[in-house]
């Protein structure tokens, strides 16, 4: 007797997930991806996400995060679940900002959308080498201090007024110009561009 494949045996926990198929192939014409290659992306074969979106295939919890990332969306969306409503506004001071690797997260949307809007305080020195690739677009406006972008093989100056909106698959860096550090708005987008064809081998620096 042949072995169930993982994710798919009686008992196991994808069994009792409600059906994802219509969301899963709503959300893949949506993105206007074909079935090979968003199965690509998946790390899945087109017959197997074919059978997954036909309903012929429950998805393992690990696909599930595979296509949530896929489709620039969550688990919860994916399952149906509907969120909390959200406070459409965002008051100063709330949420507290978050520290990391030198710079500071001010949240200026809500959580959990597809565009994540922040304030960053970028000082001198942090972060300053490291290159980011990942799918998605960036767009950011400074508002104090000289802000240094470099996106492929080009680098920019760019001061208070300057803004960029950029496919992030570029390979891009961010750092402060100037000893006073820089202070910037800041908004990316989970969703792939077009250009998300291109395999990034898994090597892109998260933010």
């Amino acid at each position: 007797m042949s072995t169930p494949p993982a994710g798919e045996g009686p008992g196991d926990p994808a069994d009792q997930l409600p059906d994802v198929a219509p969301r899963l192939r709503e959300l893949r014409r949506n993105r206007r991806l074909t079935l090979e290659a968003a199965a690509r992306r998946a790390g899945l074969s087109p017959a197997h996400l074919s059978r997954l979106e036909t309903g012929r295939r429950q998805p393992s919890l690990p696909m599930l995060l595979g296509l949530a990332r896929t489709y620039g969306t969550t688990v919860s969306d994916l399952l149906g679940e509907q969120p909390p409503e959200r406070d459409p506004i965002v008051r100063a001071g709330r949420p507290e900002p978050v520290a990391a690797d030198g710079w500071t997260y001010h949240q200026a949307g809500a959580a959990g959308r597809v565009m994540q809007p922040l304030r960053l305080d970028v000082p001198y020195g942090a972060q300053g080498d490291l290159v980011r690739v990942h799918p998605g677009e960036e767009w950011l406006y400074v508002l104090e201090g000289p802000l240094r972008l470099n996106l492929g093989d080009t680098g920019h100056l760019l001061g208070p007024g300057d803004s960029a909106h950029f496919d992030s698959l570029t390979p891009h860096r961010i750092a402060a110009a100037g000893p006073e550090g820089t202070e910037l708005l800041f908004v990316h987008t989970l969703l792939q561009s077009s250009a998300a064809e291109l395999c990034l081998g898994g090597g892109g620096h998260r933010r």
